[in-house]
């Protein structure tokens, strides 16, 4: 069996949605210590929907692949579902991480709610209410 799945394959040689938004409405960075792992995701949002997202990842090709499936699976939804995407959902988008490897699709998860974080901060609003 090889250790990776055709689609994380295909991901890590063609990932979608690679570069930067420069007047992004969110913006989230996330990176681990341990493995070298840097993911930035950029968000352009027009009436609580993701129209558009972008990323950077300096990492191994499972962070990379993780990141493409995580701009995938948000582009188009509402930010309240963007905030719902789990690292499960990513590794399993990709057909499945080896297990070292999982904490790459966390990595996306994060970088991904860091964004929408930032994004309701901006607005002065926290999980999409308006702080009092």
């Amino acid at each position: 069996m090889a250790l990776y799945s055709e689609k994380v394959m295909e991901h890590f040689r063609n990932p979608q949605n690679v570069g930067s938004i420069e007047d992004a409405d969110g913006i989230g960075e996330v990176g681990n210590a341990a493995c070298g792992d840097i993911m930035r995701v950029y968000l352009k949002i027009e009436d609580d929907i993701i129209s558009d997202v972008k990323f950077e990842t300096f990492g191994c090709g499972s962070a990379i692949a993780s990141s493409s499936m995580a701009t995938q699976m948000i582009k188009g939804k509402p930010l309240c579902e963007a905030e719902q995407l789990t690292n499960q959902a990513v590794a399993e988008a990709l057909d499945g991480l080896p297990a070292h490897k999982l904490h790459c699709s966390v990595l996306a998860q994060e970088a991904v709610r860091a964004a929408v974080k930032d994004y309701y901060g901006k607005r002065g609003q926290k999980d999409g209410k308006i702080q009092v």
